[in-house]
């Protein structure tokens, strides 16, 4: 499985494709602000084509490039409704459960706190292999923060550590890390000794 990740815009936010081959079909995950010169190159340096894009939540530095995007290739965002407001673009809403496309089977698990909409998004790889795109729910020693309900971004955490442990976890900012590393060191998880 082909996984290539770049941070875009002032934020720095990350933007993943997911594919499985070079030279095909893929999902681009969080175009945000600034993505559409680096998305253009590492979809010409693989070879693919988007099948979908999808959103992690619906803040401008993580599709703010979708719009530019959606006209340029002719698909349109994957957001969460309850994150829809204010997006200009054209969008398809995501529920929970498994999308198909690409050659992928992407799992959509609501993630509400971060945002209302906050989604993850889970991938088999064909090696085996779990990756799970926690947006700005879940990040390398550290976690989101919200402005409405932290009850319900502990209930987000909560769901995600019930993943497996070798789950690489890759985060709308900063590095990709796995679910048992968090478990173990990340102080701001529920039930982490502080």
């Amino acid at each position: 499985m082909l996984v290539a990740g770049f941070s875009v815009g002032p934020l720095q936010s990350n933007c993943y494709l997911l594919a499985r081959v070079s030279g095909g079909p893929c999902v681009v995950v969080d175009p945000g602000e600034g993505a559409a010169e680096p998305l253009a190159a590492a979809l010409a340096e693989h070879g693919l084509t988007p099948a979908a894009l999808l959103a992690t939540h619906g803040h401008p530095d993580h599709v703010g490039g979708a719009t530019a995007a959606s006209e340029r290739y002719g698909v349109p965002l994957g957001l969460h409704p309850a994150d829809a407001e204010g997006y200009e673009g054209p969008w398809e809403p995501l529920a929970e459960g498994p999308l198909s496309v690409a050659g992928l089977t992407v799992g959509v698990l609501p993630l509400p706190g971060h945002t209302p909409g906050s989604v993850a998004f889970t991938v088999e790889t064909d090696e085996g292999g779990r990756l799970v795109l926690t947006g700005d729910t879940l990040f390398a020693g550290s976690i989101g923060r919200t402005r409405d309900s932290g009850a319900d971004l502990e209930k987000s955490l909560r769901t995600l550590l019930t993943l497996a442990d070798n789950t690489v976890v890759l985060p709308g900012h900063g590095p990709a890390t796995t679910l048992g590393r968090e478990r173990a060191g990340n102080p701001h998880l529920p039930g982490a000794a502080r």
